[in-house]
């Protein structure tokens, strides 16, 4: 595949909606969750059911994806993603114009995340398998790095948009409507223009393709980019969900209320995602880091960052912190998802790309309910917490024969992006992904 080609822009397109959109959600979740007066360990317990679905519902797309197409289920995510924003709108609309009871208007919410967590992990995963399809093994971390990158300035766009759209008649769930109308542009030119002939997928060496990749989980290739994930993912869910909490309490302390708080966050999250691009775009390339290179920074980078949060409180060291965590998990991401890869065969591609969307929807399961209730126990609980799993994370890069080799050599291979293709930054799970 060209990387070049309109096909993968419109790849590039659907990541970069689907991360926008959750980001931006995130960014106004915390204001939402203290205008309807919740729990902060409740709102961000509301939604592991979500990242439950996420995680049930993606080894069931990647399969699919083998069947039906790539650029069907990818369809069917979009769909999915557009329904689950309009209807959290609508819910949070519902409750802050005091139509419904805030509880009530709660749970629909977290009913249209739910949604989003059955159907949310279809697109990307429809969206790397189609790039795995047709790429060599020698430009598959280019390729994937950068379709990663379309995540990641996702991520720079949700949060800097969202205060735009907090208008007057609809408030804080105006970005949830905006995106859910930039889906639909997204859908209508996936349908008319990305081209939906299916590339020969190899079967399994049982010669039946709906068995590939069961058990994949277990196999000694792949099992320690997994287990490196849930550390690296887990902790950054955490992160992402303790930072608007976290800020609009600092700024409490000013006299500032939620809402007013809400441009304040959208500024960290802007920081941690250009923190990211900017290394991203310029250190990878530089560098010349390899997936083995690039999950032995990310760790560490993200665990600098945790320390950081720890050591200097207040709003900026809160800013900064974040963007040192979310470098971090820009070079961690790129690198264990690409690894995995290349570690396995074409035939187990699709299922390969469901593990790593199973991996997303656990990071967002149990991190971010514990990480916000550590929060609420006590301020720096959390990021020491990170510290732990990210110091785990980074050991095992040393102490697992198959991260320490990184992927098989293949002859000929240059896994490094060209310096006319901009590198990797980290996909957002749900939002976040």
């Amino acid at each position: 595949m060209n990387l070049r080609s309109p096909a993968f822009a419109i790849l590039f397109s659907v990541s970069l909606i689907a991360a926008a959109g959750n980001m931006a959600l995130q960014s106004v979740l915390p204001a939402i969750g203290r205008e309807f007066q919740l729990s902060d360990t409740l709102v961000a317990g509301a939604f592991a059911i979500s990242a439950l679905m996420w995680t049930v519902a993606s080894p069931f797309w990647a399969r699919l994806s083998d069947r039906l197409g790539r650029k069907r289920v990818m369809m069917i995510g979009l769909g999915g993603f557009i329904l689950s924003m309009s209807g959290f709108g609508l819910a949070a609309t519902s409750g802050l114009e005091q139509w419904l009871n805030a509880g009530v208007a709660f749970i629909l919410m977290a009913v249209a995340r739910t949604v989003y967590g059955v159907f949310g992990s279809a697109a990307p995963i429809a969206s790397q398998a189609y790039v795995a399809d047709r790429t060599a093994p020698e430009q598959r971390t280019q390729a994937m790095s950068l379709l990663a990158s379309a995540q990641g300035l996702g991520t720079v766009i949700g949060p800097a948009l969202a205060p735009f759209f907090v208008l007057p008649m609809i408030g804080l769930a105006g970005p949830m409507y905006a995106f859910a109308l930039f889906g639909v542009v997204v859908l209508v030119v996936v349908w008319r223009k990305l081209p939906s002939g299916e590339v020969v997928r190899t079967t399994s060496a049982s010669g039946r393709q709906g068995h590939v990749g069961k058990g994949l989980w277990k196999d000694p290739r792949v099992r320690g980019y997994l287990l490196y994930g849930l550390f690296v993912t887990g902790a950054q869910a955490a992160n992402i969900s303790v930072l608007g909490f976290h800020i609009i309490d600092e700024l409490g302390v000013a006299g500032l209320a939620a809402r007013e708080a809400q441009p304040f966050i959208g500024i960290a999250m802007l920081a941690g995602a250009a923190a990211t691009l900017m290394a991203q775009w310029g250190l990878i390339p530089l560098l010349k880091l390899q997936p083995a290179d690039l999950m032995r920074w990310g760790a560490a980078l993200a665990l600098v960052g945790n320390l950081m949060s720890i050591a200097a409180p207040g709003y900026y060291g809160v800013v900064i912190g974040y963007a040192v965590v979310s470098m971090g998990v820009g070079f961690a991401r790129p690198g264990f998802t690409a690894g995995s890869s290349l570690s396995v065969g074409p035939h187990e591609q699709g299922a390969i790309a469901g593990l790593m969307m199973s991996l997303a929807g656990l990071s967002f399961l149990a991190p971010p309910v514990i990480g916000v209730a550590l929060y609420e126990l006590a301020e720096p609980a959390p990021f020491i917490a990170n510290a732990v799993l990210l110091a785990a994370a980074t050991a095992l890069c040393f102490l697992n024969p198959v991260l320490r080799r990184g992927p098989p050599d293949l002859p000929g291979r240059d896994e490094t992006p060209s310096p006319e293709t901009p590198p990797a930054s980290q996909p957002g799970p749900e939002g976040n992904r």
